[in-house]
C-alpha cells in the first residue's frame, strides 16, 4: 500500500494500554505516528472505534477450503477471514495421513515466509483416541523424535504450534524437542490426569487447545486438564467463542480465573461462510445444521463456522470490556506464539478494524481497506 492516510477515532483501543480519543497516521501500510485526543489535522477518515485486527491462532479454513488439504490454494479462505476482521491467521492442520501432512507443511511454508499466513499449527496426529473429537482415529499415532524432526524440516521454521496429548507414549520427550526448536506446544485432545498435565507444563507446554473441548470435564476430585488450566498461571487458554462449544457461564469462569491469559480462537472449518450442508474436515465427513458443525455420525462437534468477529460480537453484547476483548483476540495470541505485536503504535503494520456498535464495520490490512 502506498500513500498516506490520517485516521481519527472517537475511541482508540490500541492494545498497548491506551483507551480514548485518538488518531493514527498510516504511510505505505505502516503506522508512523499515533496520538491521543483530536487528530493534528482534518482526518481523512473518522470512525467511532478503532482496534487492532484479530489474530486467529486456531483456524482450519473457510468457503469450502480446508487448510490441511494437499494441493489446495488457501487464498480464498484467508481473504474471507481477513474481511471479517482476522488480519492474521495461523493455519491449523487437523490430523491427516502423515506423509501428506508433511507435504502440506511444505506447500504452506512459503505463505508464512511471505507474510500471507502468520504461522502453521499442527493439531494432530499426536492426540488421544479417547478425546479425539473429529480427528480420524485410524490416523492418530504416538510421536517419536524422527516424526517431530520431519515436521520441523518440512515446515522450515514456519511451525508456530503443535497440539499434543501429553499422556501418550513419547509425548513428553516430543514437547522438549519442539520447545528446543522454538515451537509453542499446546496440550489438547487429551485424557490426561492433572499430574500428567503438570509434567507437560514442566516439559515446556504453554497453551491449552480449546479449553473444555477434547478433554474430560472438571471434577472436584479429579481436576484433570481443565482444573490445571484454571489454576496454573503459566498456561494460555484457548476458548472457542461461537456460542456452541462453550457455555457463557464457563467462558465467564475462565475470564475471572485467567483474565490476562485467555485467547479467543475461531476453530473455523471449511463450512465457514457457506452455510448448512455436507463438508469435509481432514478426511472426516461433517454435517452443518443451523451453523453447528458435527461429525456425520453425530458423535462430536467438528470445529466452528463462526469467525472471531462473531465471538467478539457475542462478548460485546454481554457487556465485556473492549480492552479485555482486544487483549484476548489480538495482543495475547500474538504474544503467545511470538508473532509481531498487533498493537496500534508507531512502527506497526496497519492492521486495524473500525467497529460500529458490536460489529466490524471496516477492515484495514497492511494499510489497505478490504471491501
Amino acid at each position: 500500500m502506498s500513500g498516506s492516510l490520517l485516521l481519527g477515532a472517537d475511541r482508540l483501543v490500541d492494545g498497548a494500554g491506551y483507551d480514548g480519543p485518538g488518531w493514527l497516521q498510516v504511510d505505505d501500510g505502516i503506522i508512523v505516528r499515533a496520538g491521543s485526543g483530536p487528530a493534528p489535522a482534518i482526518a481523512d477518515v473518522s470512525v467511532a472505534v478503532l482496534v487492532p485486527g484479530f489474530v486467529d491462532t486456531h483456524v482450519h479454513g473457510a468457503v469450502g477450503i480446508d487448510f490441511a488439504t494437499l494441493g489446495t490454494d488457501p487464498t480464498a479462505a484467508i481473504e474471507h477471514h481477513a474481511r471479517s476482521g482476522s488480519t492474521s491467521l495461523v493455519a491449523s492442520l487437523a490430523t491427516g495421513e502423515w506423509s501428506r501432512t508433511l507435504d502440506r507443511l511444505r506447500e504452506l511454508a512459503p505463505l508464512v515466509t511471505t507474510g500471507v499466513l502468520a504461522g502453521l499449527h499442527l493439531e494432530g496426529p499426536f492426540l488421544s483416541h479417547e478425546r479425539r473429537g473429529a480427528h480420524d482415529p485410524a490416523l492418530l499415532r504416538a510421536p517419536d523424535p524422527a516424526a517431530i524432526s520431519d515436521a520441523l524440516t518440512a515446515a522450515a521454521g514456519t511451525l508456530s504450534m503443535m497440539t499434543i496429548a501429553p499422556e501418550i507414549p513419547g509425548a513428553l520427550d516430543a514437547i522438549v524437542q519442539l520447545r528446543e526448536a522454538g515451537v509453542t506446544v499446546a496440550i489438547g485432545h487429551t485424557d490426561a490426569s492433572a499430574d500428567v498435565v503438570r509434567q507437560a507444563i514442566d516439559a515446556g507446554a504453554t497453551v491449552m487447545t480449546h479449553l473444555f473441548n477434547g478433554m474430560p470435564p472438571l471434577h472436584h476430585r479429579s481436576p484433570g486438564p481443565v482444573g490445571v488450566a484454571l489454576a496454573d498461571r503459566s498456561l494460555v487458554l484457548e476458548l472457542i467463542g461461537d456460542g456452541h462449544h462453550v457455555d457463557d457461564i464457563a467462558i465467564d469462569a475462565v475470564r475471572n480465573a485467567a483474565t490476562h491469559r485467555y485467547v479467543v480462537v475461531s476453530d473455523a472449518m471449511a463450512a465457514t461462510g457457506l452455510g448448512d450442508g455436507h463438508y469435509n474436515l481432514a478426511g472426516s465427513r461433517v454435517v452443518v445444521t443451523d451453523g453447528v458443525a458435527m461429525l456425520a455420525d453425530g458423535s462430536s462437534l467438528a470445529g466452528s463456522t463462526t469467525p472471531i468477529a462473531g465471538a467478539v460480537e457475542r462478548l460485546l453484547g454481554r457487556g465485556v470490556n473492549l480492552g479485555e476483548i482486544v487483549a484476548a483476540t489480538s495482543i495475547t495470541p500474538a504474544r503467545t506464539l511470538g508473532l509481531a505485536s498487533p498493537a496500534l503504535v508507531a512502527g506497526a503494520r496497519a492492521d486495524l478494524l473500525a467497529l460500529s456498535g458490536s460489529s466490524v464495520a471496516r477492515v484495514m490490512r497492511a494499510g489497505s481497506w478490504l471491501e
